[in-house]
């Protein structure tokens, strides 16, 4: 209930007309409805172009990411891997010691990544602590499942995509949407990175129009001539429930490989 009342308090909020949210401090079921704020919002393909944008790059930055993630979390699980203690440092000591903004944007600029939708993935291609959770998961994988597939032909290739990856789906879930909802929520590094405003992802794009409801000073061109100035509090609780509701669209469908155990389906008996 404490994380449920606030986001249905949001939800109504945005379909409350903006009276109504000046004179009451929380609303649970708005007695005048409004679509002001969804009309602001929706008012030009511009939002429908960097949904798109966003979409684009949750999946194919999550893929990736897991990609990356899943081979190197299998290397650094196998003991007779050379060198794992050494890796492993590296690993942990990027979670401590990082280089920074600059370092990181003149890397990306000198790598030639600069307004390219790469440089939203690449940068936070594998993430410290998910690599960690990961490989921790493919270590209580019994070796006995590898050493039998070994025993018919398989090579470490095979292993890892016939054995490991279908009786890891649990961690896989868990940390694809971990990495979707970093990607879904890529602001920062947009506007790093980014200078073009036709590639912005939702989230800044939002950000944009918050600060244009809002008064504030901002770059009304960039949105379009079709805008007309919706109430203020309105729109800051659509912006939520526009940015949160995919995410929130996504997670029944692998909500069941949340509930599972760790291994699950491997060896029973």
């Amino acid at each position: 209930m404490i994380c449920f009342l606030p986001f249905v308090h949001i939800v109504a909020g945005s379909f409350a007309s903006v009276e109504e949210v000046l004179q009451k401090r929380f609303i649970l079921f708005p007695t005048t409805f409004s679509l002001d704020a969804y009309r602001y919002i929706f008012s030009t393909d511009i939002i429908f172009r960097s949904l798109i944008i966003s979409i684009l790059v949750t999946v194919v930055g999550t893929a990736f990411s897991m990609f990356l993630t899943s081979l190197m979390a299998y290397g650094l699980s196998r003991k007779d891997l050379d060198g794992r203690r050494v890796l492993m440092f590296l690993v942990v000591f990027t979670m401590l010691f990082s280089g920074g903004m600059i370092p990181t944007f003149l890397v990306v600029r000198s790598l030639g990544l600069l307004d390219t939708y790469w440089a939203l993935i690449i940068p936070t291609a594998i993430n410290a602590f998910n690599l960690i959770i990961l490989k921790n998961f493919f270590q209580n994988i019994p070796e006995s499942l590898e050493e039998s597939a070994k025993i018919d032909g398989c090579n470490d290739v095979g292993i890892f995509f016939r054995i490991v990856f279908p009786l890891s789906m649990p961690a896989i879930a868990t940390i694809s949407l971990f990495y979707a909802v970093t990607y879904w929520n890529t602001f920062m590094q947009a506007i790093l990175y980014l200078n073009d405003s036709s590639m912005w992802p939702i989230q800044v794009l939002l950000r944009q129009i918050v600060i244009m409801s809002s008064g504030m000073q901002g770059d009304l061109t960039e949105l379009g001539a079709g805008f007309v100035m919706p109430p203020e509090q309105t729109i800051k609780m659509a912006v939520i429930v526009v940015a949160t509701i995919p995410v929130l669209i996504v997670y029944p469908f692998i909500q069941k490989h949340f509930a599972k155990g760790a291994l699950l389906g491997s060896v029973k008996g």
